[in-house]
């Protein structure tokens, strides 16, 4: 039994690996080419968008870890059914159920994989995605204002200095043209400017000294002198309009989301729309390792009723059924966040309903029956076959 044992838990870990590997390489492509048009315009590399995909893992790998779990978990048990392999073991005296401790064990090691990410590697990889997608604006973006060269990287506003000192921010014989307003065109023109960056909040801050402002709206010109003038610019609009500071739901850890959960005060002037995200996050967070462990469990007498199936098409059936799954739970995070249901509802309905199916499931493969729905499917199958 420990040979046996040894031989399900290393095929299982096996397909799993092979399975997140080939899931995430899908992710990283359709991201790179995301990725790689958002910052087209700045001098970001290869490698820096491929580091900001490894802090984009987690969030993937929260995702993709139950449905990896299902197939690895399906199609080892489909493979031992097709080849007869679990007809010898029980025909030795070895019942379904002695074969069960390999993938529990499996599936309990992917559930504290999962709810490890949940607790902690998601709301780690989000903050440091943030940070050096605003170290790699700052310092490797098109802003670095280059001496006597017209900057035009944000959207409606034209930058241009005489002089430019990049590592101290000081700016000589400064101009600046905001048409960010329709019908008004706003000239900054200053003897020298200061730049200052705000890392939290990913905001550039110039402030010009002793210069005039021309403001043209219409056929009115006004111009006015100043000693000292600032703007703001946010750093996200290089970035195709992302906020950096924007708190959202998904991007915090679970102990925050509980303590919000708790007390609104933690998170005050949010909205009722954001407190129900919070809730349905939180739940979301807790149901997806559960998760792990129903389907893999699930996928056990479903291998075990579709025997004789080859791999391509049990493959195709794993899918179909994990597709139902996360429907279900896509249904439910979106009537949660609407607050048509309670999230906690919406969220666990998929592993109740699952867990019941895989319960009996196992009670039917175990006494190698097949429940009368999926008997008569397959005699209506052989039935057309017959008729063709």
């Amino acid at each position: 039994m420990q040979i046996l044992q040894r031989q399900i838990f290393t095929e299982l870990f096996k397909l799993f690996g092979l399975t997140v590997s080939c899931l995430l390489g899908l992710i990283l492509v359709g991201r790179m080419l995301q990725l790689r048009s958002l910052f087209l315009s700045q001098d970001i590399g290869f490698f820096n968008i491929l580091q900001l995909f490894f802090y984009l893992t987690p969030f993937f790998l929260l995702l993709i870890t139950p449905i990896a779990t299902m197939l690895s978990v399906f199609l080892t048990f489909l493979r031992m059914s097709t080849d007869n392999e679990l007809t010898a073991l029980k025909a030795s005296g070895v019942s379904l159920y002695r074969m069960l401790p390999a993938p529990l064990l499996f599936c309990t090691l992917c559930t504290l994989f999962t709810l490890f990410i949940s607790v902690w590697g998601l709301s780690w990889g989000m903050d440091m995605f943030k940070t050096k997608l605003y170290q790699f604006a700052r310092t490797h973006s098109k802003f670095a204002l280059q001496p006597g060269v017209f900057n035009k990287e944000f959207p409606g506003i034209t930058f241009y200095a005489h002089q430019v000192d990049n590592e101290k921010g000081e700016l000589k014989f400064a101009f600046v043209r905001d048409e960010s307003i329709k019908g008004t065109s706003v000239v900054v023109v200053a003897p020298e400017a200061q730049i200052k960056s705000t890392p939290a909040t990913a905001k550039i801050k110039i402030t010009f000294k002793n210069g005039n402002i021309f403001r043209q709206s219409g056929d009115e010109l006004n111009i006015l002198k100043f000693g000292s003038y600032a703007i703001t610019l946010d750093l996200g609009k290089l970035l195709g309009g992302f906020n950096f500071s924007e708190d959202k739901a998904k991007d915090m850890p679970l102990s925050r989301l509980s303590a919000i959960r708790k007390d609104h005060s933690k998170a005050p002037d949010r909205g009722e729309r954001f407190y129900r995200k919070v809730d349905t996050e939180f739940f979301k967070r807790i149901s997806l390792p559960v998760g792990c462990l129903i389907l893999g469990i699930f996928a056990i007498p479903i291998a075990c009723t579709f025997r004789g199936l080859k791999q391509q098409y049990g493959l195709l059936l794993s899918m179909g059924l994990f597709f139902v799954y996360y429907t279900m739970f896509s249904v439910g995070v979106s009537m949660g966040e609407s607050g048509a249901i309670p999230p906690e509802y919406g969220l666990w309905a998929p592993n109740i309903l699952f867990v019941f199916v895989a319960l009996v499931g196992m009670r039917y493969a175990n006494k190698e029956r097949t429940p009368t729905l999926v008997h008569w499917f397959m005699h209506l199958r052989f039935h057309k076959r017959a008729s063709a």
